[in-house]
């Protein structure tokens, strides 16, 4: 388990204080893929590398599977640091090593031989799908297969945890989708608590089980993926997962009504509903403005519709008879 507590971080800079981290509260179970999300410079980075004591707080405490980090001594934290691997945006791959020689690179520096360093190093690489590439150096390697590589080096050290910054960010999707799925399945073969620093809610959707929004330093919002998504609170939430923000439509046609349909995650995304209501009732919808997305395969969000001003209450029942959605009507004025 992972429990920040109240954890602050101010840097000093040549116009004053940067507060970057502000008391923020975060438990990450142990066996967790947890995503933290914010946009750029709201102190993810920052976050994550205090989980590790690369950045050591200005107050507050980390445990880390019982251990107070910011108590222990500097030979101590060497050794916690060992189960606390990370993997980075740009890969930091030893680029004069081969990918066996950089696997076996922490385990070389943790004393183990060099037999037994090479023979764990070609499982790692079995284990991330690059048997093949052993003796080959980063630069032949594609940016994805370089990942992988690093993701390799990081289990060598048998971690609790892996830290994951940006780790995506620099691969085009269908990489991203493949490695997001090696994290995956690593996660369930070896039971590793797994931090993903990022700001794309795509890598959240698809990998994450819980997550924490980021503004300013503070944590606005946090919960199951799920609960955040389908109803986000916090101002930053909502920037994330309705980037468009709220339609702008025109004014109300005359004899026209107006109502909110709202998606809660039971109603599954490829289900037509607009269309259903046409072909079953005969009330012809114009959708007018929808900040709608799929996670799950169930649809979340709101959709804004008109409906002729006689077909009105027969649009209402229909819609409400209709598992997992609320609708409410909209004012004429609004």
């Amino acid at each position: 388990m992972i429990q920040l507590q109240h954890l602050c971080k101010t840097f000093r800079t040549a116009d004053g204080t940067v507060d970057a981290l502000q008391d923020i509260d975060l438990t990450i179970e142990d066996g967790d893929i947890f995503g933290i999300i914010g946009m750029s410079g709201a102190g993810k980075s920052t976050l994550v590398r205090c989980i590790n004591m690369l950045e050591r707080p200005t107050s507050g405490t980390v445990i880390v599977g019982g251990d107070d980090m910011t108590a222990l001594s500097p030979a101590a934290l060497r050794q916690k640091r060992r189960s606390i691997t990370m993997i980075f945006q740009q890969f930091n791959l030893l680029m004069q090593r081969s990918c066996l020689k950089n696997v076996c690179f922490p385990m070389e520096l943790e004393g183990m031989g060099k037999k037994q360093a090479k023979k764990k190093a070609k499982e790692l690489l079995e284990l991330v799908g690059l048997p093949d590439k052993a003796l080959a150096y980063p630069a032949q390697l594609s940016g994805g297969q370089q990942q992988r590589v690093a993701i390799a080096r990081a289990l060598a050290t048998n971690p609790q945890v892996l830290l994951c910054d940006e780790a995506t960010s620099a691969l085009d999707p269908n990489t991203t989708h493949a490695i997001l799925e090696l994290i995956r399945d690593i996660n369930q073969k070896l039971g590793i608590t797994v931090v993903v620093i990022t700001h794309q809610m795509s890598v959240v959707e698809e990998i994450c089980n819980r997550v924490a929004i980021l503004d300013n330093g503070r944590v606005v919002e946090q919960g199951d993926v799920a609960a955040v998504f389908s109803n986000p609170q916090s101002d930053a939430a909502k920037k994330l997962v309705f980037p468009n923000g709220e339609e702008t439509v025109l004014p109300p046609q005359q004899n026209e009504a107006r109502m909110r349909i709202l998606f809660n995650g039971s109603q599954t995304a490829d289900q037509p509903l607009i269309a259903t209501m046409a072909a079953q009732h005969g009330i012809l919808a114009t959708i007018l403005g929808a900040s709608t997305h799929a996670f799950h395969q169930q649809a979340f969000g709101e959709m804004l519709i008109g409906v002729p001003m006689q077909q009105k209450q027969q649009a209402l029942d229909f819609l409400r008879s209709v598992e997992g959605i609320t609708v409410e009507e909209v004012p004429q004025d609004a």
